[in-house]
């Protein structure tokens, strides 16, 4: 079970204490690199960013809570954002900074494997995978091709659109789909995203794949955990890892 967080949401102070919280349940981490136009992402994930935005994210707060999280937690950590930041910064001294951060892998969702001249040198020099996605409109050689470009594993988005969609109405296309998905990638593990919000969802669509990640929906339960004010900082940090575990194994 992979899980997504954004970095400096929903405060700057809460970061580090949630990824403490997730990391011995997490099998791996996204940790999401705000960015104003996150043109993947649903409205809670659009809302973190933003409120992470707006309380004075930056990279290197991102990078140090990396490093902070991997001195203590063997959870293999990846980074999840845009382009157009990682060019601000430099693909080789973000690539650099990144490894030395602990980080493991790249998420860039609209960075199209034709176009990774710009970044995937410096991520290999520097030891760090890029997973590339695939969709349900993605043609059978691309996917192919996708998995061969592909280290870490190929991210399966679950339908196309953007994340936190509902998947209910949709869950018997959802499951064709990645039938041949799984057919097609071989040589990386394949993971599904986008919509998953319970532990039934989960275990449905890893029928058909190697493992599941959740972004929307434990992004969600931090803004209400966080909204609670009777509620101390503790007690969120342990209300949401029950949450995670519930989502991995069941009630």
């Amino acid at each position: 079970m992979g899980l997504f967080l954004t970095s400096g949401f929903p405060g700057m102070s809460d970061t580090l204490p949630i990824l403490d919280a997730l990391g011995e349940v997490a099998d791996f981490i996204e940790l999401g690199m705000p960015f104003s136009d996150p043109l993947g992402e649903g409205p809670p994930i659009q809302r973190s960013s933003a409120r992470a935005l707006k309380g004075g994210i930056r990279m290197r707060d991102t990078f140090r809570f990396a490093r902070e999280f991997t001195r203590r937690h063997a959870t293999p950590l990846v980074l999840m954002g845009y382009i157009n930041p990682i060019l601000r910064y430099g693909p080789r001294q973000f690539c650099v900074a990144a490894r030395q951060a602990g980080v493991n892998g790249l998420i860039i969702p609209d960075l199209p494997p034709e176009e990774d001249g710009v970044l995937a040198g410096h991520a290999a020099e520097s030891g760090l995978d890029i997973i590339y996605l695939v969709a349900p409109n993605t043609p059978r050689e691309r996917i192919r091709d996708i998995d061969a470009r592909s280290s870490g594993f190929v991210y399966a988005v679950s339908v196309t659109g953007v994340t936190g969609i509902r998947l209910a109405e949709r869950m018997n296309q959802v499951e064709k789909y990645l039938r041949l998905a799984r057919s097609l990638v071989r040589k990386n593990p394949l993971l599904v995203g986008f919509g998953i919000r319970t532990h039934s969802d989960a275990v449905r669509l890893c029928r058909h794949t190697d493992g599941f990640i959740v972004g929307s929906a434990l992004v969600t339960r931090i803004e209400q955990l966080w909204r609670d004010e009777s509620l101390g900082p503790k007690e969120r940090c342990r209300m949401l890892r029950e949450f995670a575990v519930a989502l991995k194994f069941g009630q």
